[in-house]
């Protein structure tokens, strides 16, 4: 059954393209829905102006939803926190990752390790986390390591490291991913420490590696870096453990 469109009137164009030119683009949209609508008359004034309001904020939401997501560069940019994870092959305490998503430890400035096997499903957790932080529209910036002291010493030899520098500890969050997959030498030791020494102790990192945690010392040519370092990132910081089933099994996108 086919439903007759109502024509808008001159006037009804008129008032729409003035919300337009305003920027409301939502509201106009929401607008013309409205005069469209045979039953619209039947509705609440209380719910018309509602629809209006609902329809601009939820457009500059998403849109700015969208920019923050664009500048996090996530691994997975549609990760979310579904059932997957209440799976008891999984091995995970949903408890403190349904705590972790509520981004209170990033308002504290803690830090959070996520550890695990190949293919337990790490970056895809770590990128729903982000998510869950982009949702309250706090910074942040997804990188792999191996990129990060690659964009340090290009900066470098353009004389651009501070500026470089700057960018990446200005973020609420920083997610340093594939951590330990490359043995740390001096100079490397030397850009990780002036990241994480540079970031506001109310600033938190996110690290994710398939090494544990007690291994981290080794990764580093240098001793006294590695001291420092560790514990700038482990000092307060929460910890999640996944050993559970590999995911790449179920879903090769969730590793």
């Amino acid at each position: 059954m086919m439903t007759e469109k109502v024509c808008l009137s001159t006037e009804d164009y008129e008032l729409c393209n003035k919300l337009k030119s305003m920027r409301f683009s939502g509201m106009a949209q929401a607008l013309e829905e409205l005069f469209s609508d045979p039953n619209a008359d039947l509705l609440p004034f209380r719910e018309k102006v509602g629809r209006l309001v609902d329809a601009e904020w939820e457009l500059r939401y998403t849109k700015k939803l969208n920019r923050f997501l664009k500048k996090a560069t996530l691994k997975y940019p549609a990760a979310d926190l579904d059932d997957t994870i209440y799976d008891p092959e999984r091995q995970l305490n949903t408890y403190i990752i349904e705590e972790l998503s509520k981004c209170t430890w990033i308002e504290q400035g803690r830090n959070l390790m996520i550890t695990g096997q190949t293919g337990s499903g790490k970056s895809y957790l770590a990128s729903a986390l982000c998510v869950s932080a982009l949702r309250q529209f706090k910074t942040v910036k997804y990188i792999r390591a191996s990129q990060l002291i690659d964009d340090l010493n290009r900066a470098e030899a353009l004389d651009t490291y501070r500026d470089t520098l700057g960018q990446l500890v200005a973020f609420d969050l920083l997610v340093i991913d594939d951590f330990g997959l490359m043995q740390l030498d001096l100079n490397k030791c030397r850009n990780l420490f002036e990241v994480l020494e540079s970031r506001d102790p109310g600033k938190s990192t996110m690290v994710v590696s398939q090494f544990p945690v007690a291994s981290w010392y080794d990764l580093f040519q240098e001793h006294t870096y590695a001291d420092a370092c560790l514990n700038r990132l482990l000092h307060n910081a929460y910890r999640v453990e996944m050993n559970g089933k590999n995911m790449r099994n179920l879903n090769p996108m969730n590793t």
